[in-house]
């Protein structure tokens, strides 16, 4: 299913720096943003699929989101991704251990992390965004495995995750 999609995309980080000094506290602004825009299409700084999803990993579990094919959107149809746009990740901010992304062992998903054993690691009070208007590469059976794992004992990770792509 193609989604229709207006969806806007951006991260910001604004406020001032200062440093102590004899005479006052100089200070500086700081106001840096980035913002992609996308309309439906399958062409670069487009999207027609979307999944979204909040998820929980009991203690020490991993679990691999099958970008090509294994996932479902909003309205329970299967969604096939070949490329990758944009991904983000939020924690909940009342887990104790982090979630890791990345790493899976075979047909990994490694387009946006260079190999496919890097992982990321998010902590709780974090999140992880990656975005590319280009688009990061989905390959089915060798490369389409996006592992997600908790990192430790003891407790749970719930999370939320977006996933923007393309279909074609």
């Amino acid at each position: 299913m193609t989604h229709l999609v207006d969806l806007r995309v951006s991260a910001k980080i604004t406020g001032e720096v200062s440093v102590a000094a004899d005479l006052g506290n100089p200070k500086k602004a700081l106001n840096v943003s980035a913002i992609l825009d996308l309309l439906t299409g399958v062409t670069a700084g487009k999207a027609d699929l979307v999944f979204a999803d909040t998820r929980t990993l009991t203690a020490s579990s991993t679990e691999s989101l099958d970008l090509a094919g294994g996932l479902t959107d909003a309205f329970g149809a299967a969604i096939t991704f070949v490329e990758v746009v944009a991904i983000l990740i939020k924690p909940a901010s009342g887990n104790t251990n982090n979630v890791l992304v990345g790493g899976a062992a075979s047909n990994g998903f490694a387009t946006p992390f260079g190999d496919a054993s890097d992982v990321i690691k998010v902590t709780p009070k974090g999140f992880l965004m990656l975005v590319s208007d280009e688009g990061y590469a989905v390959t089915a059976g060798t490369g389409d495995l996006l592992k997600i794992a908790n990192s430790g004992s003891g407790s749970s990770v719930t999370f939320d995750i977006v996933i923007v792509g393309r279909s074609a």
